[in-house]
This record gives C-alpha cells, sequence and structure tokens, in this order.
C-alpha cells in the first residue's frame, strides 16, 4: 500500500479511536487491536504528529502511582475525520472503476 496513504488511514484511525473519550496509549492500541495492528512506536509517532497538528491535545494525570498521558480530540480532528468520510467515497469509486473488469467477467 501507498505509504502517504497508510499514513493519512492510521492518522484518521488514531483520531477514530479517540473520537468518544480521552484515552492514553495502551487503550488506544487494544480498541484499534480487532481492525488494525499498530505497534507502540508507530503509535506514539502517530500521536506526536496529531497534536503537533493540532488535531489532539494532551493530558498527563496519575494513575496507579505513575504519570499516564490521555489524549483528547480537538475540532480540527473531528473535521479531519468528517473530511475522511467524504473522501471515502470518492477511494470506492476509484476502487470500484479498478476493480470492475474483474466483475464483469
Amino acid at each position: 500500500m501507498d505509504i502517504q496513504l497508510k499514513r493519512g488511514l492510521l492518522d484518521v484511525s488514531v483520531l477514530a479511536a479517540i473520537k468518544n473519550e480521552d484515552s492514553y496509549g495502551y487503550k488506544i492500541i487494544k480498541d484499534m487491536k480487532p481492525y488494525i495492528e499498530l505497534s507502540e512506536s508507530t503509535l506514539y509517532t502517530i500521536l506526536k504528529r496529531l497534536e503537533t497538528a493540532g488535531m489532539l491535545t494532551v493530558r498527563t494525570a496519575e494513575h496507579d502511582g505513575r504519570l499516564r498521558k490521555y489524549y483528547h480530540i480537538t475540532g480540527a480532528g473531528i473535521k479531519r475525520i468528517e473530511a475522511f468520510k467524504a473522501e471515502w467515497k470518492e477511494v470506492i469509486l476509484i476502487y470500484r472503476f479498478v476493480t470492475r473488469e474483474e466483475r464483469d467477467e
């Protein structure tokens, strides 16, 4: 898969994982696991990129005596998810075009 396409898909997937509630790294990976395999190092790279882009914010809170980073989606992150949904319709049309010979046989 094209690296830029995959990057965009992973970014929006992480945003979707925290859309309904703030979350932390391990829980994000756990929530995504039934759909996408994601390593910790990949996740934290994505989270940093999304934070830099203003699509999420980070707060630190104590949990069981340890500090944990919680991630919160921003309005820009919500807008990115909505843009992805609109763009995905075009991707589906392109997929149908590319695979049309297979269906016509």
